[in-house]
């Protein structure tokens, strides 16, 4: 079914153009109300939703000096968009305007964890420093009230047994503390949006139901109506919805995200999520290259980077989508050893293999000391780009390398991950065997990477797989001369990943094959509306108006 078009985005003041795909080209080259928590205590202060310019608002209630307390809001606000930054900056004014504040402590503790979508552990010296926080908090509870003192045990969880208690275990700990804290204070409507954070957070990447997303979206989807200026309820409920089958339920929180705290780098990024899911590639470039403008670090704006090279790839921008590979690459000059980031390798990786430009994938180079997650991203472009150049043994090779990074993600507890690169093995190996002309064998794998890939969400660091496997399939398919199931490939990864423009033009190419002229014109006529502006030599782009124009 359509979905209707999402409004264009307009720029803020200080941005003030972005209709030309050029001018949001340059601007990433140019730079790098609610109710308020109820407990009661006559020194617990409130305060109103207002937080100052560009965060949202949000209404915490503690027991701190009156003084401190539109600084604690604005650092909790800042929190809920991920701008890490400002929020541990925030709380340490806090800590400044009342010394005897021990959530300002809290929220120090809560900043250094990061991230918790990525399921991944901070650094020990993170860890550290968490463990001071909580420990001075802990120093100051008498004066706190025992709902805050909750709060601070609760941010203990996630540091306390560090390293012998894993990191995911300790997130658990986290989640059954701020279940506890919500129940025993239902009035708080902070401590029912940590909790929905942390249970999506928390829910494995295998559960294909999203019984624990629909949990925690249950929970804020009313406060959202209560709250909608709330910066933590439009992004925890986009992260929510973060799955094809119930995207477009997120779609509300991401049309308003990016206007409700727009001084938020991450908040302006965080709404492609869901357009990336439903295909609205112009707003997704919109979106990512004011989040990269905004983002203060190399590494951080590369993640916006990722997602408007895949946007711009589906709109047939090759151009474009180089630059912006272009650009990434210069920030990776900037940091000593270069960028060891996923969505670095990801972004060089998907640009060569979304245009079938096999012999750039080879010469991909695997960034030194890269986790095996983001070494599999480079193995796989360079193992997929030798076999379908016809270089098998040199596709073995790097097959072979897959499988060591499958071991070692595997050894290192992390299964997801092994996952996803044990993927990636089965097919490059399928091609490796096709160019080898063992095809049955390359059917067998190839199917079988499909069918695992489909057991598993993708993971948030990435807009998406950087070849489906399905659609690799279809590829196999058609080239032996089996259209009609290479069209139920491509057909089936459309229904994950929609518009893709390489996955219309593969079935486009198989239905007109196989004689399915209803099919052809359904993908054509999407590949037409698609690649409007597209770059004029593309060949689906070519191929779409050979078709248009009746042969």
């Amino acid at each position: 079914m359509a979905m209707p078009r999402v409004p264009r985005f307009v720029m803020p003041d200080r941005l003030p153009t972005f209709l030309a795909v050029g001018t949001l080209l340059s601007l990433v080259l140019a730079f790098g109300c609610g109710a308020p928590d109820v407990e009661s205590t006559n020194d617990v202060h409130e305060m109103g939703p207002e937080m100052g310019p560009g965060v949202g608002s949000v209404a915490f209630s503690t027991s701190c000096a009156e003084a401190a307390q539109p600084a604690f809001e604005r650092a909790v606000a800042s929190l809920h968009s991920f701008w890490f930054s400002e929020a541990d900056e925030g709380f340490q004014r806090v800590a400044e305007l009342d010394p005897d504040c021990a959530m300002a402590h809290w929220g120090r503790a809560m900043t250094l964890w990061g991230n918790p979508m990525t399921r991944a552990a901070p650094s020990g010296a993170r860890v550290e420093a968490a463990l001071e926080a909580v420990a001075r908090a802990r120093s100051l509870a008498e004066a706190a009230t025992p709902r805050e003192q909750m709060y601070i045990e609760a941010a203990a969880a996630l540091y306390e047994g560090h390293p012998e208690v894993g990191h995911l275990q300790r997130m658990q700990a986290h989640e059954e503390a701020m279940r506890s804290l919500m129940e025993a204070h239902p009035d708080d409507s902070e401590a029912a949006i940590f909790y929905g954070r942390i249970v999506v957070g928390n829910a494995p990447p295998d559960d294909l139901t999203f019984s624990r997303q629909l949990h925690a979206a249950q929970v804020m989807e009313p406060l959202f109506q209560e709250q909608p200026e709330h910066p933590g309820l439009a992004h925890y409920l986009i992260h929510a919805y973060d799955a094809p089958p119930i995207a477009e339920k997120g779609l509300d929180a991401a049309l308003r995200y990016a206007d409700i705290a727009p001084d938020a780098p991450h908040a302006l990024h965080m709404p492609t999520h869901i357009f990336t899911r439903i295909g609205y590639w112009e707003e997704s470039i919109e979106l990512n290259a004011r989040s990269a403008a905004a983002e203060e670090s190399p590494g951080a704006a590369v993640h916006p980077l990722d997602y408007m090279v895949y946007a711009h790839l589906q709109l047939g921008q090759d151009q474009a989508a180089g630059q912006v590979v272009d650009h990434a690459r210069e920030l990776a000059a900037e940091v000593p050893g270069g960028l060891v980031s996923y969505n670095f390798a990801g972004l060089q990786a998907r640009y060569a293999l979304e245009r079938d430009r096999w012999d750039e994938a080879v010469r991909l180079e695997v960034s030194e000391g890269a986790p095996p997650f983001v070494a599999g991203v480079t193995r796989f472009a360079r193992a997929l780009g030798a076999a379908r150049s016809g270089d098998a043994t040199g596709g073995e090779a790097e097959v072979r390398e897959l499988e060591v990074l499958r071991d070692r993600s595997r050894a290192d507890g992390d299964e997801y991950w092994a996952t996803v690169v044990e993927v990636q093995r089965l097919a490059a190996a399928a091609w490796v065997a096709h160019a080898r002309a063992q095809d049955d064998e390359a059917l067998r794998l190839a199917r079988e990477a499909a069918e695992l890939e489909g057991t598993v969400e993708k993971h948030p660091v990435t807009p998406g797989p950087l070849l489906p496997a399905s659609e690799l399939l279809g590829d196999l398919l058609l080239e032996l001369d089996r259209p009609g199931d290479a069209l139920v490939a491509y057909e089936a990864t459309l229904e994950q990943e929609r518009n893709r423009a390489r996955a219309h033009f593969g079935a486009a190419r198989a239905a007109e094959a196989a004689g399915n002229e209803p099919a052809a014109e359904r993908h054509f006529t999407a590949l037409l509306e698609l690649l409007q502006d597209a770059d004029p030599e593309r060949p689906d782009r070519v191929a779409a108006r050979r078709w248009a124009d009746g042969g």
